[in-house]
């Protein structure tokens, strides 16, 4: 008998728990559409272990451009066309400007240091903001010239010599310029400790799943759990990104600042943001911006630039007609020398194609996650205040009415009188949370292609047999998108541009 009033008891606490667990999912009724949902988990057993953006988009096809999941008690909202994203990230950026406030990282008790993670109810918010506007403006970026121009140098000159490890080369040239933008430090070899150190921490990152995420923000309890409790893998996980990332913010900004400090800096947006102070100790929140700040540079932009510049080869390799194309136009400019910043604007076959790389393989599919801060109606659903809301930039960049042929690498698409939608405008983020740095991606990637053309054919890697190597195409799932390895040559094209690295 006693065993059965515990049992009653046990079932009807369970029963509570439940109801007090699930109790507000349908108080905002209706909510757009979506798959359906078991009574616990909601969608949680549907996620996708890899590129959640094409079943995302598979969704959408099946229940519209604006559908709903849950998991568990949250609510996320997929905007997948590029109106949803206009009408709700754009227009009504005030109140979908946010971020969730229950990320993986804070549930496991690591500080919400980074710019891009940053709430847009944190007074932190806008200081931070307008700092990376600072130097990553027009006006502001084309200081960086000089140091773009030489890092390109080298990436040709690492090309030539050993082409096989042509990733490696992209990575420790999109790292040494942002590393000398932003701390005045210069890489010296592809094995650059800060350069690996950063490298490091986006490889610990990737490996914390999607599905991992959820089962500790779902479950906040894990973080209490001993190591070796199932479930808590990523918490050992997260810990090592904890202690990586503060390295990656912490040891160059001290570098930085030390040198200042001797007179030895050369200048960076350290040293323009820390100024005359550099030698006294700064209020806590006010160093904190500047060291937040720098880092986010780093952040944002080297490990984009990587997956843009792979892809960019990639590419070469499967459209040789396109990069015959490309040539052309970097040879009536250059007759035999390399590009300068003055021959850009005159290359808008190379900037369409600039275009067409990011739509057809856009470096973050799905962004980063929004969140909304109160109550808002869509189309006559409801998405509830604290709703993650999350653009599926690779399904705009597929979708067959902006884009006919979606899956064609076709640079033609963004030339002519009546280009199609310019993907610029919605592949570095939306509202107040699009990409500061946005321009100097442009310009980097721009300069970096028309080098590389003019320098080099890049074709497809021969087997044993001198036959042609048809190059895999896979996808890395992590938040920046990264082609898979695979092989390709780098001939090189004019005996003068190889002699004048030479002499560099």
């Amino acid at each position: 008998m006693i065993d059965t009033y515990i049992s009653i008891a046990l079932s009807l606490g369970l029963s509570i728990l439940l109801v007090f667990f699930l109790r507000d999912w349908n108080t905002n009724a209706p909510l757009p559409p979506g798959p359906p949902t078991y009574f616990i988990g909601g969608n949680f057993h549907q996620l996708p272990k890899a590129h959640p953006w094409k079943k995302f988009t598979e969704w959408s096809k099946e229940y519209g451009p604006v559908f709903s999941l849950r998991i568990f008690r949250n609510k996320m909202i997929v905007l997948s066309s590029l109106e949803a994203v206009s009408d709700l990230l754009q227009s009504r950026s005030a109140i979908y400007s946010d971020r969730p406030p229950a990320m993986m990282m804070e549930e496991l008790d690591r500080p919400t240091t980074s710019m891009f993670m940053t709430s847009s109810l944190d007074p932190r918010f806008k200081p931070l903001r307008k700092m990376l506007h600072s130097g990553l403006n027009p006006q502001a970026t084309q200081t960086y010239r000089p140091i773009q121009l030489a890092e390109t140098r080298v990436l040709l000159k690492n090309l030539a010599f050993n082409p096989d490890k042509f990733i490696a080369h992209i990575r420790r040239t999109a790292g040494a310029m942002i590393l000398k933008v932003a701390y005045g430090y210069q890489v010296e070899t592809d094995n650059d400790k800060w350069v690996k150190m950063i490298e490091n921490a986006f490889a610990l990152e990737d490996r914390i799943s999607m599905l991992e995420e959820f089962y500790v923000v779902m479950f906040p309890i894990l973080k209490y759990a001993p190591k070796w409790f199932p479930g808590a893998g990523a918490r050992r996980k997260a810990e090592e990104v904890r202690k990586m990332s503060r390295s990656v913010k912490q040891v160059p900004f001290d570098w930085a600042k030390t040198q200042m400090i001797n007179g030895t800096n050369e200048e960076s947006f350290v040293s323009m943001h820390l100024g005359s102070n550099s030698g006294k100790n700064l209020e806590a929140d006010e160093e904190g911006i500047v060291v937040t700040s720098s880092a986010a540079l780093y952040v944002g932009g080297a490990d984009t630039t990587v997956s843009a510049l792979t892809t960019f080869v990639l590419l070469m390799t499967l459209y040789p007609e396109v990069q015959k194309q490309a040539q052309a136009e970097v040879d009536a400019l250059t007759s035999g020398r390399l590009p300068t910043f003055d021959d850009l604007a005159a290359m808008p076959y190379i900037t369409a194609m600039i275009k067409e790389i990011i739509r057809w393989a856009p470096v973050a599919p799905l962004g980063l996650v929004h969140s909304v801060t109160r109550d808002d109606s869509y189309n006559g659903f409801t998405i509830p205040k604290g709703s993650r809301v999350v653009g599926n930039i690779w399904a705009i960049a597929h979708d067959d009415e902006l884009y006919p042929d979606p899956f064609t690498f076709n640079p033609e698409r963004h030339l002519g009188e009546t280009p199609q939608i310019d993907p610029f405008k919605f592949v570095f983020g939306f509202g107040r949370r699009v990409c500061p740095g946005s321009h100097f991606a442009q310009i980097s990637l721009l300069f970096n292609i028309a080098s590389i053309l003019a320098t080099f054919t890049i074709a497809k890697a021969l087997d044993a047999n001198q036959q042609e190597i048809e190059p895999p195409v896979d996808w890395t799932s992590g938040v920046v998108s990264h082609v898979k390895p695979f092989p390709c040559r780098f001939i090189p094209r004019s005996k003068d541009i190889m002699a004048s690295l030479d002499g560099n």
